[in-house]
């Protein structure tokens, strides 16, 4: 019998085929219904999870390839669960974003299924298989599907992850070679001990380092990302952002911390430099934009920075850290991890809708849309007060959790971090300022302002901002044991 973790991986690779096949050339229609049923069997494995029971929940384990150690093992978590339901919602969210071929939504399918395996694989040659596999579709959809210098952009996108792929490939046949398992659990227990030593527990170290560091990205192997993100199609440039980009984190959250503890240690306060780096440059990079997708892409690295500086500030300090701050800051960067793939989504999103309209996207391309686009620029606005963190929207939860948590336990770095929030605020005024404000620029005077069906697509994920920032304890809840699970790791 196939369990729900399995369905889920293999329905959009079924959706892929039938699209295919498809006899009509608008296949939209036929990828959102195997993204509906996707979304239910998501639903479903939430219905079915504990939030109470500690460790992996709904595992399926198998024989693959008994030889090397590799097993089909998948199974949930609080994490895993989070980032399966965060999938669920951003990929039918970019199919509806804009106009798709056949090839365009048999590829992004084909990159759902790898985001599912990423997300629930429980063996390192299953996790890497999964995890190698969205490269390829991203890759295509940029080259294929892509702007203006879409080539040198996916280039530089493949050759950056593709060779931190092969630094993290090479540094588990090592741990491979000396413990003989690429169980998960089984290697983070062996991890409390150290699971290496001398240079080759550097060395493996590195080399998972390099390949999640770029996944995530963190300063400063972050280039590839602006350029990625400015040349991908709108629909492409959410999923990169809202989900792509968590799989680094997920990786750190997952491998590195668990199998390297006291290596972190040793380097903590340079790991928390480079987390710093990432929040405070970022946004000063977002702010001498003059393409909006760049600047949001510049954002996105900035917000994935506080991230690393809350999953830092807990692995990294030479003193254990109280139990109230390390779950603060744990939660705050679970929290995140969602919050900032629906908003910087719904930025992108809204960046499609000006670009649609204009032609261009340009901050200095448009001028006075209040007057002409109210509704327009009000839940845009929505969107960029909660990337900024605004109390009472999503992303305040997860920014002030990190922050009480890491001001307690490195409140030197988290401290430098808070620059980071001042230049966000006047990137984003900046931005706002010259959309929506002053005389009206160009041809903006023949704007539409929201269509029905654009405020059908908007409106929910506005509310969910709304929902998650009011009553966030529903998100909290599925993760609440999770987060004291990994916190021990620590103690």
């Amino acid at each position: 019998m196939v369990g729900l973790i399995t369905a889920i991986i293999f329905i959009p690779l079924l959706g892929a085929l039938a699209v295919c096949t498809w006899p009509q050339r608008n296949c939209r229609p036929i990828a959102l219904m195997f993204n509906a049923i996707s979304a239910a069997c998501a639903l479903g494995l939430w219905r079915n999870f504990d939030p109470t029971a500690t460790g992996l929940q709904l595992v399926e384990r198998h024989d693959w390839i008994p030889v090397i150690g590799a097993e089909y093992l998948v199974g949930v978590d609080g994490l895993s669960l989070l980032l399966v339901l965060l999938t669920s919602l951003i990929i039918p969210f970019a199919f509806l974003a804009q106009r798709m071929d056949r090839g365009f939504c048999a590829t992004m399918l084909v990159m759902q299924s790898a985001l599912y395996g990423t997300f629930t694989a429980q063996n390192f040659v299953l996790w890497f298989l999964f995890y190698e596999m969205s490269l390829v579709p991203a890759f295509l959809l940029i080259k294929i599907w892509g702007g203006e210098n879409r080539d040198r952009a996916a280039t530089k996108f493949f050759l950056y992850t593709f060779l931190g792929s092969v630094a993290m490939l090479l540094s588990f046949l090592g741990i491979y070679f000396a413990k003989g398992t690429f169980d998960f659990s089984a290697l983070a227990d062996l991890g409390k001990n150290g699971l290496l030593t001398g240079k080759l527990a550097w060395i493996a170290f590195a080399g998972i380092f390099l390949g999640l560091a770029v996944k995530v990205p963190l300063f400063p192997f972050h280039t590839w990302l602006p350029d990625a993100y400015q040349s991908a199609p709108t629909g492409v440039s959410m999923v990169l952002t809202g989900v792509l980009s968590k799989m680094g984190v997920y990786g750190f959250v997952r491998l590195l911390l668990p199998l390297f503890p006291k290596e972190i240690k040793i380097i903590g306060p340079w790991l928390l430099a480079l987390a710093v780096c990432s929040i405070v440059f970022a946004p000063l990079a977002a702010w001498a934009q003059r393409d909006l997708k760049r600047m949001v892409a510049y954002l996105s690295i900035n917000h994935l920075g506080y991230c690393m500086l809350g999953l830092f500030a807990v692995a990294a300090p030479p003193v254990v850290a109280a139990r109230i701050d390390t779950h603060a800051a744990l939660s705050g960067v679970f929290m995140q991890i969602f919050n900032h793939g629906i908003t910087a989504a719904t930025l992108f999103y809204f960046i499609g809708l000006l670009e649609q309209r204009r032609g261009r996207r340009g901050i200095d391309d448009f001028g006075g849309l209040m007057q002409q686009t109210p509704l327009l620029c009000g839940w845009m606005s929505v969107a960029m007060f909660s990337s900024l963190g605004l109390p009472g929207l999503n992303g305040f939860i997860g920014e002030f959790l990190i922050f009480k948590g890491s001001f307690a336990i490195a409140a030197s770095f988290t401290a430098i971090a808070v620059i980071g929030l001042l230049v966000t605020a006047i990137a984003f005024a900046r931005a706002m300022q010259s959309l929506f404000s002053g005389p009206l620029t160009g041809n903006c005077g023949a704007f539409p302002d929201l269509l029905r069906s654009e405020k059908l697509i908007i409106v929910p994920m506005i509310l969910l901002m709304f929902a998650i920032g009011i009553t966030p304890q529903f998100m909290l809840n599925i993760f609440n044991t999770t987060v004291a699970q990994m916190a021990r790791l620590f103690a």
